[in-house]
């Protein structure tokens, strides 16, 4: 536990980063989760869809440093690779 008052904040401030960070990533997850069950799904507009908001999700994450941005294009690339062979 921090002693002086600077620490006792950065904890506060570490503590709702935590917080924010797990919640976009269940985001970017559910989002992953519900692309792949669209993929089995025979409706290309159904999978494309659900391919841009995991795309909008990753670059939001990026920019709230949630993922680095290389993490980030190396999913969306392969997500991109299974809705072309899907």
């Amino acid at each position: 536990m921090p002693q002086r008052r600077a620490g006792k904040k950065d904890l506060r401030k570490n503590k709702k980063r935590h917080r924010r960070n797990l919640a976009v990533k269940r985001a970017v997850k559910a989002a992953i989760k519900k692309f792949k069950k669209a993929l089995l799904d025979k409706d290309p507009k159904a999978r494309t869809e659900s391919f841009k908001q995991i795309c909008q999700l990753f670059d939001k994450a990026v920019s709230k440093k949630v993922f680095h941005k290389n993490k980030a294009a190396n999913k969306k690339s392969r997500l991109a690779k299974l809705l072309k062979t899907a």
